[in-house]
């Protein structure tokens, strides 16, 4: 019993040693404030940019169909190629409209010939009208007779017209310039006005764009471009389905005057260059980098650069709220500041409210940050300060446009 009860003594003993050495032991520091990057909201150019669905259309677009009926005997271009105004496409059997042609003619000839008879006639009743045999009604009879027949003359060489024309048809030539498409009849069979198209005739170069506009983004547009100059403010810039940019340029010509009330859209249109991009091949098929029909997007861009409040892009934070940025107070305390976002680059982001030039916007170590919280700010990395400056170049690299939609965020709430 005695060697338990000094057990339990040495037992507590050496707790309570514990327990007091261990609060003599010394503590961590605590630790300072997390380091951040921050870069100054300052004034910088950007160009304005919207984007749009759009589609290629021919500026000349011709059908071509038969305007008689007869057999197709020759073919005469080769599908796919470039062809000029005047070209002969089809040889249609010319025979049957050549004797036509030749019955009328000479229809004319024996009218022509009864003519002069009448002629004749009317001379010698106009002189004996002076003589005891001479009657009124015999002239006037013959003069009566002279004019049915000047008249019949005029309606068989109108005969003769219309049957030349008939044959001038028989050879279809193209009303345009243009890339022909491939044939729909082949030689031996027989066209006519109800046989449909034969062939279809795009011009190529320039070519339309159109895209529709929703009606409220269009007042915003009209807002923006209308005192720079309407139409002649922007310029049309076209992203290719492969994702590639269109190396030419383009400008707007017309907009629609109706809305179409199933989208409440409205029609915009620009043209735009489309030179050939290699020589022709030796059957006379050449390459152009759009086609009629094609679908693109339109990038609506600003001529001139504008000046807008800019940030980092990767400064930018959301929430459920909507967009906000972290500054650095006068007492070195992160601050949250919600804003407006305007026209904006995947690098760069334009704030229309919410900031003043020279605010400090943290733009780096965000995740690291609280509002409220002490911070020790620094100057941002020199990719970032390299990314704002090649902004304020005003440089034509795709990330220094502007975009109509709002990209995603570069960072999540912290």
């Amino acid at each position: 019993m005695c060697l338990a009860k000094v057990s339990l003594k040495l037992l507590a003993a050496s707790l309570v040693t514990i327990a007091t050495g261990g609060a003599g032991l010394a503590q961590p520091a605590p630790a300072g404030p997390p380091a951040v990057g921050v870069v100054e909201a300052t004034k910088r150019p950007i160009t304005e940019t919207n984007e749009f669905l759009g589609r290629i259309e021919a500026i000349n677009r011709v059908s071509v169909v038969a305007r008689v009926t007869a057999f197709l005997e020759r073919r005469l271009f080769e599908e796919g190629a470039e062809i000029k105004k005047g070209d002969q496409l089809y040889q249609l059997e010319r025979g049957p409209f050549e004797a036509d042609l030749a019955s009328k003619q000479a229809q004319v000839a024996q009218l022509q010939a009864t003519l002069e008879n009448a002629k004749l006639t009317t001379d010698r009743a106009r002189t004996l009208l002076g003589g005891p045999a001479g009657q009124q009604s015999t002239y006037d009879a013959a003069l009566a007779n002279q004019r049915s027949l000047e008249a019949q003359v005029q309606a068989a060489q109108a005969q003769v017209k219309a049957s030349q024309i008939n044959l001038d048809y028989t050879m279809i030539s193209s009303p345009i310039d243009g890339k022909i498409g491939r044939t729909a009849v082949t030689e031996g069979n027989v066209v006519g006005p109800s046989s449909g198209v034969l062939t279809t005739i795009v011009s190529q170069d320039p070519m339309y764009v159109t895209f529709p506009v929703p009606v409220r983004q269009a007042l915003e547009l009209r807002e923006r471009y209308g005192p720079q100059g309407g139409l002649d403010a922007v310029v049309i810039r076209l992203r290719l389905p492969d994702g590639r940019m269109y190396g030419q340029s383009g400008k707007l010509n017309f907009v629609d005057n109706t809305i179409a009330q199933s989208t409440d859209t409205i029609t915009v249109r620009g043209e735009i260059t489309n030179p050939i991009l290699r020589a022709p091949s030796a059957a006379g098929v050449t390459v152009h980098e759009l086609t009629d029909g094609e679908f693109v997007t339109v990038l609506l861009e600003g001529v001139q650069p504008v000046e807008v409040l800019a940030i980092p892009r990767s400064a930018v934070l959301s929430d459920q709220r909507g967009d906000y940025v972290l500054v650095v107070g006068p007492d070195d305390k992160a601050e949250q500041r919600r804003i407006q976002l305007g026209q904006s680059t995947p690098t760069i982001a334009s704030v229309i409210s919410g900031l003043a030039a020279g605010d400090k916007v943290i733009a780096e170590g965000l995740q690291r940050v609280r509002p409220g919280q002490a911070v020790a700010p620094g100057p941002a990395s020199s990719l970032i300060q390299s990314t704002m400056k090649a902004g304020a170049s005003g440089a034509a690299a795709p990330a220094d446009r502007g975009s109509s939609g709002k990209p995603p965020p570069a960072d999540t709430k912290p």
